[in-house]
């Protein structure tokens, strides 16, 4: 195997882009080489602020390829021969004609001799370089119509020690004259210049001589300890940041960690405002006391080591962060001269979506559907009502404005100054929680009510108005709103009728309210669902269309809770089997307790065999029924002759309404446990008796009795969705 060594260097490139730009590189070269019969192995990507490159080992050349390919008739002519002349790139005078079963047909025998890998390369690598699928690209000076993240400058490629030769030009195009060569460069201030590199090993000895550590994730481990160990000189900690950590790892070539000082002045502005601050304007790492107070030190990565320690670059960016904290005091003192509600008539004017209205309209649904949610959840119906107003009430403040990533909290810290309720100041902090899956999930009634309003007012309106998520995008972030209010009524134990919520949440979006005059509206989930057999229920106090689309958003949101207990470790399977038993279940914790039951019901023996019955006599009717047409659940005594199938009925006759009285008491182990029963019956029945028996009533008769075998189970979980 040779090693090879690629890296393309260029000017800054932008960290978020980094990462990714090596694994494309990666994946291109492994893409383009396949054809060649060129496999990478052992390899292994680099990126930082400058560059990306990769390592690999390959062969030093390709195998030859020897191949046949039939054609057609010998006597073929015109487009058919063509063809076939055209993808094995030979003349007519050098294919073979040879019979097969006393017909005559063209053959092509296609051989081709090993081709240096070198040469493999230089044919492929620049084409890869002009379509690098970078987010963004640019050109720079020249005539060239090359792009690139940021003006190329380097390409080094080496093949066991040797430079690979080839060129980005392109018919008139110079490619920038860029072209292959064995020079990189190490850190641009501490060590500039060029320096040459044949060998993985001697690229990454000469980058580290000259202050450039080229693995991002050294890097990213010499940041966190540096830092880390700065801040404990001191008796700090820092506040855990791993997407600024990452991100800072690819500004730095070679990372010097330094401790600064916030001016006293601003110690008492909100500790998430001066953390948003430093990490958003200037990438700075906020430290704090074991306590969790905020500390008045701050801890920055310097790309070069400064003479004096430090102590110029430290002052320097004192200087700045004072800048940029008086603007985070000019908003903070600013915001807290108006009350948070003389603010909400700006949101009459802020759309929240064409379809949807204005984020004022969005403000008078969350009121009212807090108030609905609030006795469902344990909370006071008028403080839900107050912060479900005053929910977003603070995107009209100018901290939200510079900081939108401080929406909600700010608005918590509002409203304590104007003196509301505290449990009115937590619901707005928290109602946007959780925000992902490490999030915690508000806990206080208040909160609880208004967060489930705020995503259940975003789902049902995309999805009403048939904005939903597909399966290469989801830009309104539903399968998150989705997750958010599984695991609020997960985590704290709610019981909602689903349904009924989420048909509370549709009618808040009412033609008379002005949010929409589109008479379709929601009727896309709807139709999709009726279309799928759904049955209204004749107790429901909806109308059937809007009962339709409420359960058509209830199958994305079961859909949400399958993935999540697949990522847990869970059966989903059998969650699955729960959810359609009976028309499927919208009061999720009970839907879960059902699923549970079934679980440990499945892990015994008797489960296990029951299973299998259930199969085997859902094979039957089907089998049966394709001949007859449906058969009915019922089932003649007079017409059971042997004890076998006698005693299935009378275990069935027993078993059925304590199945039922089981799960209607949501006592559903007790249910299982019932089923659990009819094991022995059943495969005494299925031992003894023979369905299909030559009398018509007697083979009738026993489908009727299987018939009432898988209902009594279907009641209790939808069996055939339980996977082998």
């Amino acid at each position: 195997m040779s090693e090879l060594l690629l890296e393309l260097f260029s000017e800054e490139i932008p960290a978020r882009m980094q990462a990714r730009g090596a694994e494309d590189l990666a994946r291109l070269l492994t893409e383009a080489l396949k054809p060649a019969g060129l496999v990478p192995a052992n390899l292994r990507t680099f990126h930082g602020p400058r560059r990306i490159a990769l390592a690999a080992e390959i062969p030093a050349a390709t195998a030859p390829v020897s191949e046949e390919r039939r054609g057609p008739r010998a006597d073929a002519t015109g487009p058919a021969l063509e063809g076939f002349l055209r993808s094995t790139g030979l003349t007519r005078d050098q294919l073979e004609e040879r019979e097969v079963k006393g017909a005559s047909y063209l053959y092509a025998v296609i051989r081709r001799e090993g081709r240096a890998s070198s040469d493999v390369l230089a044919e492929v690598i620049p084409a890869l370089i002009r379509r690098f699928p970078w987010p963004k690209s640019m050109r720079w000076g020249g005539t060239s119509t090359m792009t690139w993240v940021r003006p190329l400058k380097r390409i080094l490629c080496v093949l066991d020690g040797e430079v690979v030769p080839f060129d980005l030009r392109q018919g008139e195009d110079d490619g920038h004259g860029l072209t292959s060569a064995d020079q990189t460069e190490g850190h641009r201030l501490l060590a500039p210049g060029a320096f040459a590199a044949r060998t993985v090993s001697e690229w990454e000895a000469g980058l580290r001589a000259r202050k450039v550590i080229p693995e991002a994730a050294e890097r990213e481990a010499a940041i966190e300890s540096g830092v880390a160990r700065l801040a404990a000189a001191q008796q700090l900690e820092v506040v855990p940041d791993r997407g600024l950590l990452t991100e800072v790892a690819g500004l730095v070539e070679w990372p010097v960690p330094l401790i600064g000082r916030i001016d006293d002045n601003f110690m008492d502005l909100p500790p998430e405002v001066m953390r948003t601050t430093m990490r958003v304007n200037q990438r700075y790492f906020a430290l704090r006391h074991p306590d969790g107070r905020a500390a008045n030190r701050f801890a920055l990565v310097a790309n070069i080591e400064a003479t004096d320690g430090g102590a110029t670059v430290v002052a320097g960016n004192e200087r700045v962060l004072r800048a940029r904290l008086s603007d985070a005091r000019f908003f903070w003192d600013g915001d807290r001269q108006s009350p948070l509600e003389s603010r909400l008539p700006r949101l009459d004017s802020v759309v929240f979506h064409a379809k949807l209205g204005t984020q004022g309209e969005r403000v008078a649904r969350l009121e009212r559907l807090a108030r609905i949610l609030a006795p469902m959840v344990g909370a006071d119906r008028d403080l839900a009502a107050r912060a479900g107003r005053l929910a977003k009430a603070d995107l009209a403040t100018g901290m939200v404005g510079e900081f939108p990533e401080l929406q909600g909290l700010m608005g918590r810290y509002y409203a304590l100054h104007d003196g509301e309720a505290p449990e009115v100041a937590e619901a707005i902090g928290a109602h946007y929680r959780p925000l992902g899956p490490g999030d915690e999930v508000p806990r206080e009634p208040v909160a609880v009510a208004v967060a489930l309003a705020d995503k259940l007012d975003q789902l049902v309106g995309f999805f009403a108005a048939d904005e939903r998520p597909t399966g290469s995008g989801d830009p309104y972030a539903l399968r998150r709103a989705a997750l958010g209010v599984i695991r609020i009524i997960r985590e704290n134990g709610l019981r909602l009728r689903l349904i009924d919520v989420i048909a509370e949440a549709f009618f808040g979006y009412a033609a008379a309210q002005g949010t929409t005059a589109e008479p379709e509206f929601g009727m896309a989930v709807a139709t999709e669902k009726r279309n799928a057999g759904f049955q209204p229920s004749s107790t429901s106090r909806h109308p059937p269309m809007v009962e339709a689309f409420a359960a058509g958003l209830l199958d994305f949101l079961n859909e949400r809770l399958r993935v999540q207990l697949r990522s847990e470790g869970a059966r989903h399977d059998v969650l699955a089997a729960a959810a359609g038993s009976q028309g499927g279940d919208d009061d999720l914790n009970r839907l879960l307790a059902r699923a549970d039951a079934l679980r440990d019901f499945l892990a015994t023996p008797e489960g296990t065999d029951l299973l299998a019955a259930y199969r085997r006599a859902a094979n039957i009717l089907r089998i049966e029924e394709k001949k007859d047409g449906p058969h009915q659940a019922q089932v003649e005594r007079m017409l059971l002759l042997l004890p076998e199938e006698r005693a299935l009925a009378e275990a069935l006759q027993a078993a059925s309404p304590a199945v039922r009285e089981g799960l209607e008491s949501e006592r559903f182990a007790r249910a299982m446990n019932v089923l659990a029963t009819l094991r022995g019956p059943v495969d005494a029945f299925f031992d003894k008796v023979v369905v299909n028996d030559p009398d018509p009533a007697l083979r009738r008769n026993r489908l009727g009795l299987l018939k009432t075998l898988r209902a009594a189970m279907d009641r209790a979980a939808d069996f055939q969705r339980i996977e082998a």
